[in-house]
């Protein structure tokens, strides 16, 4: 029996097509107008009315030899030697060996390594080696902030490439096949673009001598964007350092609650194989592309902004978004606590006597405790914990003058004796600082509605009578 037909999502084709090509220039529209040399965003989009190529390009970082800027061979090697890293860190380091969930077809596990943890903490140590020695002149910091636009068109070129491998590599997929290969259930529709973009092949496998067998999907996942996210906002520190001669508070702030981010996910590396991503989408660009750019790309924007605009928040304000962060991961993990305790040890005096519905299928959906409050609240302690990942950058946007300029007040003289003020791009700037917690409440939203439809299906009517109990989908009381 052939596995069902999924609907489209994201709009289908046109959608799939927008975001393939889409996002990718987006990510250098940002670098460009929100830049080092001219301001947040640059001077000429606040005047729209008088706005031209040539007036703008003046005021970005436009390489002088025009598109081949945007790669090189320096950027090429030092990535590849990056992913390279990765590899042998993940075939040499101990690692956590898992079985995921049964497969559709099989109805048999794959089995997992897992080291990540240990490989993003041995390249810090490194780093931090590096930095002991160097100062914020180690050449890997350097060659982050003066190869930024390189390293990110390499790695959108990336992207595409892995994308297209595992494209065609999925048409080799048999039924009943021994190697445990498996289509994605909504990633083989028939329509190039849309299945290019959605991921036809549900867990994508290539075996690379002397590395062994890698399951593509988790490896990207969990590895050389994430790491590389922190390795960013420690090059922007540097960077502010360089510029300005002292390191402000916001700016260690936002890379301390990133780091804890990426490093208790990898930490808690095998909770990723109860997720969609891996369950459920196939490996295609939306994941690639994810994984490898939009992650250490789009959030370490924060970063990148407090590098040439150093935000002082001093003790209090440090202490607010300090809470809001906590409160967060509170909400996040207490949640996931129970519902994961009421799932295996329904006896514990924590879950114990709390209520639910019991389901055709034999199992229990909570409607007590945190999840009667919302059948997704573990979503808003996500989006909570990852607020204060923009909230230090304030009311953001900035303007840079020239060394020698009238004196301004209020403005921060950086070391080359340029001026950075707010003036009149003051709001502005927050198009770019507080895109990804608009984007992240976006994805959170559109993941909840395809966990609905997934959940219906599975559940039936029981999901009807489960969702007029439990009525908030996130929030309680406001969605």
């Amino acid at each position: 029996m052939s596995p069902k037909k999924a609907k489209y999502e994201f709009a289908g084709p046109p959608g799939a097509a927008a975001i393939t090509f889409g996002l990718p220039a987006l990510l250098n529209l940002l670098y460009f107008t929100c830049n080092d040399v001219t301001g947040c965003p640059a001077p000429a989009l606040l005047d729209p009315k008088h706005l031209t190529w040539d007036k703008l390009k003046t005021q970005i970082p436009w390489p002088e030899n025009g598109i081949k800027g945007f790669i090189s061979w320096e950027a090429t090697y030092g990535l590849a030697s990056y992913y390279l890293l990765s590899l042998i860190l993940y075939r040499v380091l101990p690692a956590q060996e898992v079985l995921g969930t049964k497969l559709r077809e099989s109805g048999r596990p794959l089995r997992y390594r897992f080291n990540s943890f240990s490989s993003t903490i041995a390249q810090l140590v490194a780093a931090a080696t590096g930095t002991y020695i160097y100062g914020t002149e180690f050449p890997l910091w350097t060659f982050i902030t003066n190869n930024y636009l390189q390293l990110l068109s390499l790695s959108i070129i990336f992207a595409y490439a892995i994308s297209i491998f595992v494209y065609i590599l999925s048409f080799g997929v048999k039924p009943g096949n021994s190697e445990q290969r498996e289509l994605a259930i909504g990633g083989h529709t028939g329509n190039l673009i849309y299945d290019f973009y959605i991921g036809r092949e549900l867990n994508p496998k290539v075996t690379i001598p002397p590395f062994g067998e890698i399951d593509i999907k988790t490896w990207l996942e969990m590895r050389p964007g994430l790491t590389g996210w922190i390795l960013m906002d420690l090059a922007f520190i540097a960077k502010q350092y360089r510029t300005y001669g002292f390191v402000s508070d916001s700016i260690i702030f936002v890379t301390a609650v990133q780091s804890y981010y990426v490093l208790e996910g990898q930490y808690n590396e095998a909770g990723i194989l109860g997720m969609m991503d891996i369950t459920t989408d196939g490996l295609g660009f939306m994941l690639t592309f994810g994984d490898i750019v939009w992650v250490p790309f789009l959030y370490s924007t924060q970063c990148r902004y407090l590098s040439v605009f150093p935000v002082q928040l001093g003790w209090l304000n440090v202490a607010i978004v300090s809470a809001i962060f906590a409160l967060g991961v509170y909400i996040f993990r207490a949640s996931n606590s129970q519902k994961y305790t009421f799932r295996t040890k329904p006896d514990d005096p924590s879950v114990a006597g709390m209520s639910y519905l019991q389901t055709k299928r034999g199992t229990k959906l909570l409607t007590d405790g945190w999840w009667g409050m919302s059948r997704h609240i573990n979503y808003f302690g996500d989006w909570l914990q990852a607020s204060p990942f923009s909230l230090p950058t304030g009311i953001a946007g900035y303007l840079i003058f020239p060394a020698g300029s009238t004196a301004l007040a209020g403005a921060a003289k950086m070391l080359d004796g340029r001026e950075v003020i707010q003036g009149a791009a003051r709001g502005w700037g927050m198009a770019y600082t507080y895109l990804y917690v608009v984007y992240f409440a976006v994805l959170l939203i559109h993941r909840e509605g395809r966990d609905d439809v997934a959940c219906a299906e599975k559940y039936g009517e029981d999901w009807d009578k489960y969702k007029k109990i439990v009525r908030w989908h996130i929030l309680p009381g406001i969605y």
